[in-house]
């Protein structure tokens, strides 16, 4: 398990970076951390995998003490993998040979089976002989990922593992890494500004700002009691606005358009005034004004501009 306690860090003596962060992880267990840029996603993974020398307190793996450069010849945890965003890839080697890297010359068919299977991880087989300088960046994080998976590490860090990866290889990709990690009992730890690393693939979510611990739970409990504003953002649009002399947070799905007035309904209705339409795809996110408050929600068709239309409020979900 990674206990992390009390610890404080800072670049330097008058800007600290993280304030007091405690939270923990156990074996096999994926953790999420989001935050706006510059709240100390990267800092804390740095922290973790030893690469920082700490202003206070302790980081532990089971029994092992997580300790800095101060501490070691060679910066880094030996059961931990870091994948940070500059891949760190040898270029003027295949992608196979990158993976191979640093699996056993003893035991060569054990090494080719490990790297084909990872090949299939990252849906990179068609590179393998590829020399890493001729990739995109895309690939290039694909490699970099199934390099550090090689020796199968008790905990990886990701930061921003999917940042330059094309969106329709990006889900597949998704899914087939962090089933693997489950399948491997691999911890994980991911620092991200994609909302569908964390709903779909955490365990627990640790939300950081103003580079403090904001909240740390499971996903579906903050994507439906968000604390505040910031929080709900991380996810979606979200309306702040005041309902019955009272201030609500309300995602665009908690705003229905009601056509029929006549349908028995114990929601509160109101009526608001079109001002945009903007076209997502599976539907159209209709911008609204109603008592001087703008809202946006979701609607499966055009509106009109200055239409006038008749909204619901979902409370709860």
């Amino acid at each position: 398990m990674l206990k992390v306690t009390a610890i404080s860090f800072g670049y330097t003596k008058k800007k600290t970076v993280l304030d007091n962060f405690n939270f923990s992880l156990k074996e096999g267990e994926h953790l999420c951390v989001m935050g706006e840029s510059g709240c100390g996603k990267s800092t804390l993974l740095k922290a973790i995998y030893g690469l920082l020398n700490l202003k206070e307190g302790e980081i532990y793996w089971k029994e092992n003490q997580v300790l800095g450069p101060k501490f070691n010849l060679v910066p880094g945890m030996d059961f931990f993998k870091y994948v940070a965003q500059d891949f760190d890839l040898m270029p003027y080697i295949s992608v196979a040979e990158n993976i191979k890297k640093f699996l056993s010359r003893f035991y060569p068919e054990e090494s080719e089976a490990r790297t084909q299977e990872l090949l299939e991880v990252i849906e990179m087989k068609a590179f393998e002989n590829t020399k890493v300088k001729n990739l995109s960046g895309g690939q290039k994080q694909r490699v970099a990922i199934a390099r550090a998976l090689a020796n199968e590490p008790e905990l990886l860090l990701l930061d921003e593992p999917f940042g330059q990866i094309d969106n329709f290889k990006k889900n597949s990709l998704r899914r087939k890494l962090f089933a693997y990690l489950k399948e491997k009992n691999i911890a994980c730890i991911v620092a991200t500004h994609d909302k569908n690393d964390a709903l779909s693939f955490a365990d627990s979510l640790l939300i950081i700002r103003n580079n403090k611990i904001l909240v740390n739970n499971t996903p579906l409990e903050i994507y439906k009691k968000p604390k505040n504003k910031y929080i709900a953002a991380l996810f979606d649009d979200v309306n702040e606005i005041v309902l019955n002399e009272e201030k609500v947070l309300l995602y665009p799905h908690q705003i229905k358009m009601v056509e029929n007035l006549t349908t028995n309904t114990a929601l509160p209705v109101t009526t608001a005034t079109v001002l945009n339409s903007y076209f997502k795809g599976a539907y159209w996110l209709i911008e609204a004004v109603f008592e001087n408050q703008i809202v946006f929600l979701n609607h499966n068709a055009d509106l009109e501009k200055n239409k006038a239309i008749h909204l619901s409020f979902i409370l709860s979900d």
